[in-house]
């Protein structure tokens, strides 16, 4: 009997709803109430009145809705297995709401929602497919949402198929597929998926991963599970990645060599070390590569080793095993010993101009001369000059002097030789080389020969159309051979090896050489001339200081007078004091006003010493104008004293007053104090007095009281009530003139 033939006995509190329903059959409204007044009732009562409602209104959504709801909520908790009736009761009355409700996604989700709770799988699937042909596509993803679920808990062939499904509606779910191809152990379409997802650069990550965190799931995949990935080329899809993501080589390189292990073909897996470890361009992926490298040897080694102990233990004897332990040792060892080389040469493919590299490299040869002159030939082979990072010329320098250790000189020469014809990136790193190559040669005594080298150094080029004088150190459009003619470096070597060596013509000729190139620094003019005073050249040596003078001008030239001067009259003395004064009157023409104090000094005491003591005050006069404001103070109290000295007091008198005018208020104020107590000594008491009067407008009586005090006690010891009094007025006045400019 069917839920619709059950007949219910109707009560006296539903007789008004029964009334209302035969006045209006079709009313929804009617029979909700009537539902709501049954509520309480028995889930017969209920379900009678549902399938008498839903006789009349078969297409209402509400009706169908509450009534499903309402069987569903009855079998909450109940075993499928065990009450399979009342379930499949409740999915015909499904299957009844959906004849006419079949747009209506609610009561799908409801019903396959309720299918996945039973053991119907292929129901519930063909159930799904129903649900989304009938459904416009807009509200597929409400399904597919379910599906997927279903999907998952289905597992197996059916999950893949749906998921399969599921990817032509969404492709960006590809990465989830993929997940579910490995937990079901379909390696091989789980990495042609991977391949697919790396392959394309549009793709985006809906779990926020990278291109390259997909790469190293597509690595590990087909290294971890190398024996199940079968229709594609693993070796090449790791060396793509290689190429692609060069800050990842040696990660990439121990993966695709862990490949060939899990393949079982370790010499092919050494073969790959062994080229990542010589290919590589960092220390980082080297020392990935070479680990992982070493790890592998150990473990082989510790492998044959247990079988080799087992053998003994049995009394077994397997030559070509022992035979193949022992190579494997050997290779061991001579793998670490390799260790220092193969890290030099990461560093060298980083950057082959790398000087300190390659001298590192020869340094590692140790004693082994072949290696070590193949080393430094390969270096200065493989160095672009201009793009040598570090000292080129000094790969050069040690290479000769490689061969000078070994007592090879005539290959040592043959080194230098070449390594002066090298353009290098600087002219002074030429000149090192010409002048260790003349170094070499004084070592071992050839004198000669290291002259003729500093000769060949030197030599001015001839360029067609330029005139060497003009040429430009600096000019980096011409060759360093070209410029190296105006290295001060060479020359000075040159002039110092003359000077030990050679005689005096040849290095009078170079030091010539050198300041008619103009090349020369006051340094050279000062050597140039103290070599000439020690050989006796006296006048040639003045005359080296006058040219100096000319070339540089002041205030270098400063330093040479200074230095000139003092060597003249340290000679001669006052024997030619004409031209000495000649020499002054030079230095001091164009001599600018912060150098003169000391040439005015100088001047005058040779005045003092060797000429007449007012010519010297004439001079010290003069040095009172044409020093700088700053040794003015300075020179005024020195000329003071040597007037003195000289004239006596009186004298002072004149260039107290002239220097009271000269000076800046800030000197004028100890000079008229000084000038004052001057004359209190000499018992001028009203010349004092007045010098006090014209010093008062200089000092501020706030701020400089001692002068006031000073003048108070004169007053006090040598004035009488007037003089007090003017002097306070003075003072009340100074002190108001300082106030209003306040």
């Amino acid at each position: 009997m069917t839920d619709q033939d059950i007949q219910m006995p109707i009560r006296d509190f539903d007789i008004p709803y029964e009334e209302e329903l035969l006045r209006n059959p079709y009313s929804l409204r009617s029979w909700l109430r009537y539902i709501d007044h049954k509520r309480t009732g028995t889930l017969q009562e209920q379900t009678f009145l549902y399938e008498r409602a839903l006789r009349e209104l078969p297409g209402s959504y509400k009706l169908w809705k509450r009534y499903l709801d309402l069987r569903r909520e009855k079998l909450r908790g109940a075993n499928p297995v065990k009450h399979v009736e009342l379930y499949n009761a409740l999915n015909s009355c499904y299957e009844r709401a959906l004849i006419l409700l079949n747009k209506m996604p609610r009561i799908w989700l409801d019903y396959l929602d309720f299918l996945m709770s039973q053991p119907h799988i292929t129901k519930t699937r063909r159930t799904f497919d129903r649900a989304l042909r009938a459904l416009p596509v807009t509200q597929h993803s409400r399904v597919w949402e379910l599906y997927i679920n279903f999907a998952d808990k289905a597992g197996g062939e059916t999950g893949i198929r749906v998921l399969r499904r599921y990817l032509k509606l969404e492709p960006s779910y590809i990465e989830s597929y993929v997940e579910h191809l490995i937990d079901l152990e379909r390696f091989d379409e789980a990495a042609q998926k991977l391949v697919s997802i790396v392959n394309d650069t549009k793709f985006q990550s809906t779990k926020g991963k990278s291109n390259y965190q997909l790469w190293q799931d597509l690595c590990e995949l087909v290294v971890n599970h190398c024996t199940d990935v079968k229709s594609l080329k693993v070796e090449a899809i790791i060396r793509s990645g290689i190429k692609r993501f060069t800050d990842q080589v040696g990660m990439l390189y121990c993966r695709l060599a862990t490949y060939w292990i899990n393949m079982g073909q370790l010499e092919k897996a050494r073969d790959i070390f062994e080229e990542g470890i010589t290919t590589v361009l960092t220390v980082r992926d080297f020392t990935a590569i070479f680990d992982a490298y070493v790890e592998f040897e150990e473990e082989m080694i510790t492998t044959k080793m247990e079988m080799a102990a087992e053998r003994e233990a049995s009394g077994e004897k397997d030559e070509d095993e022992d035979l193949d332990l022992d190579m494997r040792l050997l290779r061991y060892e001579r793998l670490m010993d390799r260790r220092p080389f193969l890290v030099n040469d990461v560093l060298l493919r980083q950057n082959p101009n790398n000087v300190s590299e390659w001298e590192k490299r020869v340094a590692l040869w140790g004693n082994n001369k072949e290696k070590v002159v193949d080393t430094y030939t390969q270096a200065i082979q493989t160095i672009n000059p201009k793009k040598a990072h570090g000292k080129f010329q000094e790969l050069w320098i040690k290479f000769a002097r490689f061969y000078e250790d070994g007592g090879d000189l005539d290959s040592a020469r043959a080194i230098f030789d070449k390594a002066v014809k090298v353009n290098y990136k600087a002219v002074n790193d030429l000149a090192e080389v010409w002048c260790e190559y003349a170094e070499m040669e004084t070592r071992h005594d050839n004198f000669d020969q290291a002259l003729e080298v500093m000769a060949r150094a030197t030599v001015v080029p001839r360029i067609p159309g330029v005139n060497p004088k003009t040429i430009n150190f600096h000019d980096e459009s011409l060759s360093a051979q070209q410029r190296v003619f105006k290295s001060l470096t060479l020359w000075s070597f040159y002039v110092d090896l003359e000077e030990s060596v050679g005689s005096v013509e040849s290095t009078k000729s170079v030091y010539d050489k050198i300041m008619d190139l103009r090349i020369a620094n006051p340094q050279v003019v000062v050597n140039y001339a103290t070599f000439l005073e020690e050989n006796k050249y006296f006048e040639e040596s003045y005359k080296v200081y006058e040219r100096g003078i000319e070339i540089f001008g002041w205030p270098i030239a400063f330093e040479l007078w200074n230095i000139y001067l003092q060597r003249f009259i340290g000679r001669y003395g006052g024997s030619k004091l004409e031209r000495a004064r000649d020499l002054f009157e030079q230095a001091l023409d164009k001599c600018p006003p912060k150098y003169a104090k000391p040439i005015i000094l100088m001047y005058g005491k040779l005045e003092e010493e060797h000429g007449l003591a007012r010519h010297a005050m004439r001079i010290y006069d003069r040095g009172t104008r044409v020093v700088s404001d700053e040794d003015r103070l300075e020179m005024f109290n020195f000329y003071i004293a040597k007037a003195t000295a000289s004239f006596g007091v009186v004298a002072a008198r004149e260039i107290y007053e002239r220097a009271i005018e000269a000076l800046p208020d800030k000197d004028v104020r100890p000079m008229c104090l000084k000038y004052a107590d001057l004359e209190r000594k000499l018992g001028e008491i009203d010349r004092s007095r007045a010098i006090y009067g014209y010093a008062s407008q200089f000092f501020d009586p706030k701020t400089q009281p001692s002068f006031w005090q000073t003048w108070h006690d004169f007053e006090v010891q040598h004035g009488n009530e007037d003089t007090f009094k003017e002097m306070l007025r003075i003072k009340r006045s100074v002190q108001a003139q300082y106030q209003s400019a306040l």
